[in-house]
């Protein structure tokens, strides 16, 4: 398979319209900011069951001269979500006496994944738009309105956007667990069945609501009209979210974490999401290389970018970080440790010691899903853009607001009730998040953006492109399109196995075997691995991207 070449704009997206929209305003003049703004609002549209205006965004940057920022545009849980809060609403392992409501047997331990008690979070990703508009003004001279931005996305979604495979088949998996969620049913489903591939798919009322920000800014949905409109519908649905909530939140202007490795300067998000892990799997892997095969070049079951030794190490350095991540990442008003400080030489030295090349470490433990997506924009002046928009599960909480049409995230249902857990619900606490987009720029010049949706296989996908693309010379669609793997638990699959494709050599799988992986099969380009993308600005200027063929996604370049 062959990358995708472009001299003068390029963008990346999982839905093959999200890049030409950014493609578009590109061949307008815009900036890769305001590039990612119009693909960012058309993948909310296209992609509903992936991402949607209610869910959060975070953004890593290259912005002129090479400069690094990025934008935090994750929400916190609403005041009222505390823990006896909803131990009131008979949820959690503590319950005041007398506040019971129904049986104790029928109790929830955690907090549901579904409906209005789900949706406690402020969803934070318009605020991003808003962010990433004011730094395209004030630092590149972006003149596009954001009514031009968003120009695509009413389209879509007021004359309708034709139904993806992907929707049809996460659609009908899940309508029966989220079918009861107040505005799921009759939004996503059509005479009580999915939508079916090719169909077209309306949303009036959130066309109606993306004409209004692109009317009125950004800033309405948190301090506007819409956000009065938005609070007494989130109560209306028994979300805890208020206007307070909504008043009280902006994106973040950022400093991302970075890390020196592979002849590479790398970058990724600051907690509450999980970059911090994704850099320490890749300094991990740097180590790991003089104790074992995996950056030998070859074709047999150990070596080369397909060879056990490889997935052998990434996958024993993913353990090990996500030991850490478990134990330290949260909201970073509530961690003890810097960030920065996970990522000395010496804990990563530590760490890397603990690695055993010829033996798998214990694993056992559940990982989390995450329905999201990953795109990238690099514009005509090396501006870069790596961008992660979610709503965390399939549709989020499922809940669709009756008269806005936007579907709310469940982000906060991630948060522990016990009180002793690192994520354990506090009052306007963000959540953590496995959302994650990388940047790196290379000791040769070549500057590169990267990522993939997948929750927990997030961070193990990225490391795997990236490092076929730097240590084995594979091209950006070549990188993606090889067969790959995944630890643990994701979107679409329950068991937390080793999953690895079935297009791998069955002499890689027995080795992984022999060294005492528990592997699984899975189908031979399984969504399950993530859709992931790449973007390359070579030193020449000339750039390149790759795309995921296990997506809807495309590469858009002029």
């Amino acid at each position: 398979m062959q990358s995708t070449f472009a001299r003068r704009g390029i963008a990346v997206a999982p839905h093959s319209l999200a890049a030409q929209s950014a493609l578009a305003v590109l061949r307008e003049g815009g900036n890769a900011l305001e590039a990612m703004i119009a693909a960012a609002a058309t993948i909310a549209v296209v992609y509903p069951h992936m991402n949607a205006i209610g869910g959060d965004g975070f953004w890593v940057i290259s912005g002129p001269g090479g400069v690094p920022g990025g934008i935090d545009a994750s929400g916190a849980s609403a005041r009222a979500a505390t823990r006896d809060w909803y131990a009131r609403q008979g949820i959690g392992p503590q319950i005041p006496a007398g506040s019971v409501k129904g049986s104790e047997a029928g109790r929830s331990a955690t907090i549901p994944f579904r409906g209005g008690l789900a949706a406690l979070t402020v969803a934070g990703t318009v605020s991003g738009w808003g962010a990433a508009q004011t730094l395209s003004q004030q630092a590149l001279g972006g003149r596009l309105p954001l009514s031009r931005l968003l120009e695509d996305a009413v389209f879509l979604a007021g004359e309708g956007a034709p139904v993806t495979l992907s929707q049809q088949a996460l659609t009908d998996a899940k309508k029966a667990e989220i079918a009861g969620a107040p505005g799921f049913a009759e939004t996503f489903l059509v005479n009580g069945a999915a939508p079916v591939r090719g169909a077209l798919f309306r949303q009036p009322r959130l066309a109606h609501t993306l004409s209004r920000i692109a009317r009125e800014g950004t800033e309405t949905f948190y301090r506007g009209a819409l956000a009065r409109q938005l609070a007494a519908e989130l109560a209306a649905v028994g979300s805890p979210l208020a206007l307070a909530d909504l008043k009280a939140h902006h994106a973040r202007l950022v400093d991302p974490l970075a890390l020196s490795a592979h002849q590479s300067a790398l970058f990724n998000m600051v907690p509450p999401s999980q970059g911090v892990v994704s850099l320490m799997i890749l300094g991990l892997m740097a180590r790991m290389g003089a104790r074992s095969a995996w950056m030998t070049p070859g074709a047999d079951a150990l070596a080369g970018p397909e060879g056990a030794a490889f997935i052998h190490a990434q996958v024993e350095a993913t353990k090990l970080a996500f030991r850490v991540r478990d134990a330290h990442v949260t909201d970073p008003a509530f961690m003890k440790l810097d960030a920065r400080e996970l990522l000395s030489p010496e804990r990563l030295d530590a760490l890397a010691d603990q690695f055993d090349p010829a033996r798998a470490a214990p694993w056992g433990r559940r990982t989390d899903p995450g329905d999201t997506i990953w795109m990238g924009v690099i514009d005509s002046q090396g501006v870069a853009v790596s961008f992660i928009q979610s709503i965390y599960h399939e549709f989020g909480s499922g809940v669709v607001l009756p008269e806005s049409g936007v579907n709310w995230q469940n982000r906060g249902a991630s948060f522990s009730l016990d009180p002793t857990h690192i994520n354990t619900l506090e009052p306007g606490k963000k959540p953590f998040h496995t959302l994650n987009p990388a940047l790196a720029r290379l000791d040769d010049g070549r500057l590169v953006v990267y990522g993939t949706m997948g929750g927990d296989g997030q961070p193990q996908t990225q490391a795997t492109i990236f490092s076929r693309m730097r240590h084995f010379g594979d091209t950006p669609q070549q990188a993606i399109a090889r067969p790959r793997w995944l630890l643990g638990r994701t979107w679409g699959k329950a068991s937390d196995s080793l999953k690895l494709e079935s297009r791998f050599d069955p002499a890689v799988v027995a080795q992984l075997r022999a060294w005492g992986h528990e592997v699984e099969t899975i189908g031979a380009w399984d969504e399950a691995v993530g859709h992931a993308g790449m973007l390359i600005r070579h030193p020449n200027g000339v750039l390149e991207g790759g795309y995921d063929p296990r997506s809807d996604g495309a590469v858009a370049g002029f």
